[in-house]
């Protein structure tokens, strides 16, 4: 059978590799690092060991695979296994509680080999403290931490690791040069000691005479300058390695009056509501906290935890939100490591949960959304439009493809939101982020569908899908909760069929593409949902087909579009599609937009219009800055109205429009800053007050904050004046 022949071949290597003959040997065969080791056979099938490694193996044995490769044998195999096997060692969310689980191991190793703990005649190079494992291991725990995100610090010799760690800023530059410099130093010294009767030791000498052979081969006088040469490193190593453990935390009380004091001292106004909460987690009835590696991470950071939902400006509101999340996520053992190594990150979370509810419950889902937040370019503006492509394109099949984007999406998305929630980066320009980032997606999602349509019906001669943008993502101010206002159009003749083995007609080619399209942008998967897709605009809108030729397009414009289908093409923009395609598409609105037309007609149907979504969709409270009376719908019809009448500054970016307009003095001065304070308005009420209801007093002062107002009070004053302006512009509009 094959596992036979398999466990056969197997033990005739190592029996060939380590037997002793006059000749020496080749190399002693360790197999303990196999799965089980001592009940499985010393060859294991593929399949067998991938579900091992995916099921239960042991924190260990990740920080062994670092420094796997495949060495012989069938070589692809070899490398499909280790492939395979990838997502168990590089982990995507930061993994801070490597930190503890090779803590663990150091501690069992200096347990188990105490006799060469101690320094001087007898003391393990190996595995004592400050020795050569205590190198590889802090390493690998960083390399654990990060390398999931990071692919460069993936290097499997240690001194390799460690430059790697200390380039990217995971460790320090000194502590890097340190360990390497200790490392080189403690592996020539082990060469000595086995150079010495060809022995597998890694321990020195403990009679005087040997220590002095050991000494004499590496150049030096005596075993006295041997220990002397290498007592400065160990200490170093050892200082450098017990200082992961970081200073002692004292613990939380139990419960009873004891915990109740501590919650009081530590800010809560009802410390018996918080202890119960909290005896809530350690009860074990919430699965996230329900493993014992949980309850552990839990009571390491709770002391914590306190402290920051306890200084915040309401602890209890706090607590019951982060109570929620716990609640929510399926394990919380990689939130608590991280809180417990990046201290900082538990106020940002608290304000977090306080201030955005809706950043709260993207973190309920994906809790590694965090992580990005430790760098401080977390706090930067996405990148340009192409970084960001570049940054979504991995080369895989559609669905991973696809999941990669919607995580990538989901942590700028999140990143954007901390921005405005700490209050260093001006709402418009987050808005322009979203957008930036949206835009992004939008061409790695249709490359990638179209490259796997393209393989199953091969491709419309001359013909390629466009897609046109309108409304915010048109204009580029989205916010976090905007769909995306989309029209899918296609170049060449529509009678054509595809060349592919499975042709289809052009006209049906695109409108199945486009639907592939839609829904790799709105389909939610395990890496979470991406964006609502709103297709209404098109041409004939729901009655219409998905997909429609530019030709199509163009008549559908000159002769059949209603008022306000020219209305939302003045802030179309082409997002995906050739540059030729995109100057002939531009060409096409340019020529309907400078279209003649009957100014009373037009005014008539605004009206009409307007009104008609008074009706129907009437504000929701007083913060609905987008429906109230002298609102940005109010204003965007003047700006439209306006450039539709003149036929002149069409610019899809509205703050550009309305610019243009007053430089010809066809809008008053203050639309500029009406549509720039209500703007940043709805960019963080979208985010901290989906519901438009009044938030609490501390988020109405973060609201008032970063919208540039001294106050909650101060902000509706200039919003109610704002709102005037608007209003007596609209109705100026209106009536000529």
């Amino acid at each position: 059978e094959p596992e036979e022949a398999a466990v056969r071949i197997g033990r005739r290597v190592v029996e060939t590799m380590q037997a002793r003959t006059e000749h020496g040997y080749v190399f002693r065969i360790d197999l303990r690092l196999r799965p089980s080791p001592e009940i499985t056979p010393i060859v294991l099938p593929v399949d067998a060991a991938i579900s091992y490694y995916e099921s239960q193996a042991l924190p260990w044995e990740r920080a062994a695979f670092i420094r796997a490769r495949a060495c012989g044998g069938d070589m692809a195999l070899g490398i499909g296994f280790l492939n395979a096997v990838r997502p168990f060692v590089w982990r995507r969310g930061l993994d801070f509680g490597a930190i503890e689980d090779v803590r663990g191991l150091s501690r069992r190793i200096r347990d188990h080999y105490a006799q060469g703990q101690t320094f001087g005649p007898g003391y393990d190079l190996k595995r004592g403290r400050g020795g050569i494992r205590e190198c590889e291991f802090y390493a690998q725990i960083h390399q654990l931490i990060h390398g999931g995100r990071e692919p460069e610090l993936r290097a499997p010799a240690t001194c390799d690791a460690l430059a790697a760690l200390a380039s990217a800023e995971r460790i320090g530059a000194e502590q890097a040069a340190s360990l390497a410099e200790a490392y080189r130093l403690y592996r020539r010294i082990e060469h000595r000691l086995q150079m010495v009767d060809d022995r597998q030791t890694h321990s020195l000498p403990t009679e005087p005479d040997a220590l002095e052979g050991v000494a004499k081969l590496d150049g030096l006088a005596d075993g006295a300058a041997l220990l002397a040469l290498l007592q400065p490193h160990v200490d170093a190593v050892g200082g450098i390695y017990d200082a992961l453990d970081g200073d002692a935390r004292e613990s939380l009380p139990e419960a009873g009056s004891a915990l109740e004091d501590r919650l009081h001292d530590a800010g809560f106004p009802d410390p018996a509501h918080a202890a119960q909460r909290i005896a809530h987690w350690r009860s074990g009835g919430v699965r996230a906290v329900r493993s014992p590696a949980a309850r552990a991470a839990l009571e390491a950071v709770l002391p914590q935890i306190v402290a920051a939902l306890g200084s915040a400006q309401d602890p209890q509101r706090a607590i019951l939100q982060l109570s929620t999340l716990i609640e929510r996520l399926p394990s919380a053992v990689n939130l608590f490591r991280l809180l417990e190594a990046q201290p900082a990150l538990l106020g940002l979370l608290t304000r977090i949960l306080i201030h955005a509810p809706t950043l709260a419950e993207a973190l309920s889902r994906r809790a590694e959304l965090l992580d990005r937040l430790i760098d401080a370019s977390a706090f930067d503006p996405p990148g340009s439009i192409a970084a960001l492509a570049i940054e979504m394109a991995v080369k895989a099949d559609v669905e991973e493809q696809f999941d990669h984007v919607r995580r990538i999406v989901g942590e700028h998305r999140f990143a954007l939101g901390v921005q405005i929630v700490e209050g260093v980066c001006d709402p418009l320009d987050v808005a322009a982020g979203y957008a930036r980032v949206a835009e992004a997606a939008i061409q790695i999602v249709s490359d990638a569908a179209v490259t796997a349509f393209e393989a199953a019906h091969g491709k419309v001669p001359g013909g390629e899908l466009v897609i046109l943008a309108l409304g915010r993502m048109g204009g580029a101010e989205l916010t976090h909760a905007s769909d995306l206002d989309l029209i899918f159009l296609f170049t060449g003749d529509f009678s054509t069929e595809s060349d592919g083995s499975r042709p289809l007609g052009g006209t049906m080619y695109f409108n199945r593409l486009a639907q592939r399209v839609i829904a790799g942008l709105s389909v939610a998967t395990a890496a979470g949902p991406l964006y609502e897709v709103d297709t209404r605009l098109r041409p004939s809108g729901t009655q219409g087909p998905l997909a429609v030729s530019f030709d199509a397009f163009a008549k559908y414009q000159a002769e059949n579009a209603w008022t306000w289908e020219h209305m939302a093409l003045t802030r179309a923009r082409c997002v995906y599609g050739s540059a030729d395609a995109r100057v002939a598409l531009d060409g096409i609105i340019a020529k309907t937009l400078a279209t003649p037309r009957d100014p009373a007609a037009l005014h008539a149907d605004s009206i009409k219009m307007r009104a008609d979504m008074t009706t129907h969709k009437p504000p929701k409270s007083e913060l609905d800055v987008k429906l109230l009376p002298g609102g940005l719908v109010d204003l965007e019809f003047a700006i439209h109205v306006t450039q539709l009448t003149n036929r002149k500054s069409f610019n899809p970016h509205l703050a550009g429009a309305i610019a243009a307009l007053g430089d010809a003095g066809l809008a008053p001065a203050t639309m500029a800053d009406a549509h720039c304070l209500m703007t940043r308005l709805l960019v963080v009420l979208r985010l901290v007050a989906p519901d438009l209801q009044t938030p609490d007093p501390a988020t109405c002062a973060l609201v008032a904050n970063v919208c540039g107002a001294s106050d909650w009070p101060q902000l509706l004053d200039r919003l109610a004046a704002v709102r005037q302006d608007v209003s007596r512009y609209w109705h100026q509009v209106a009536e000529e």
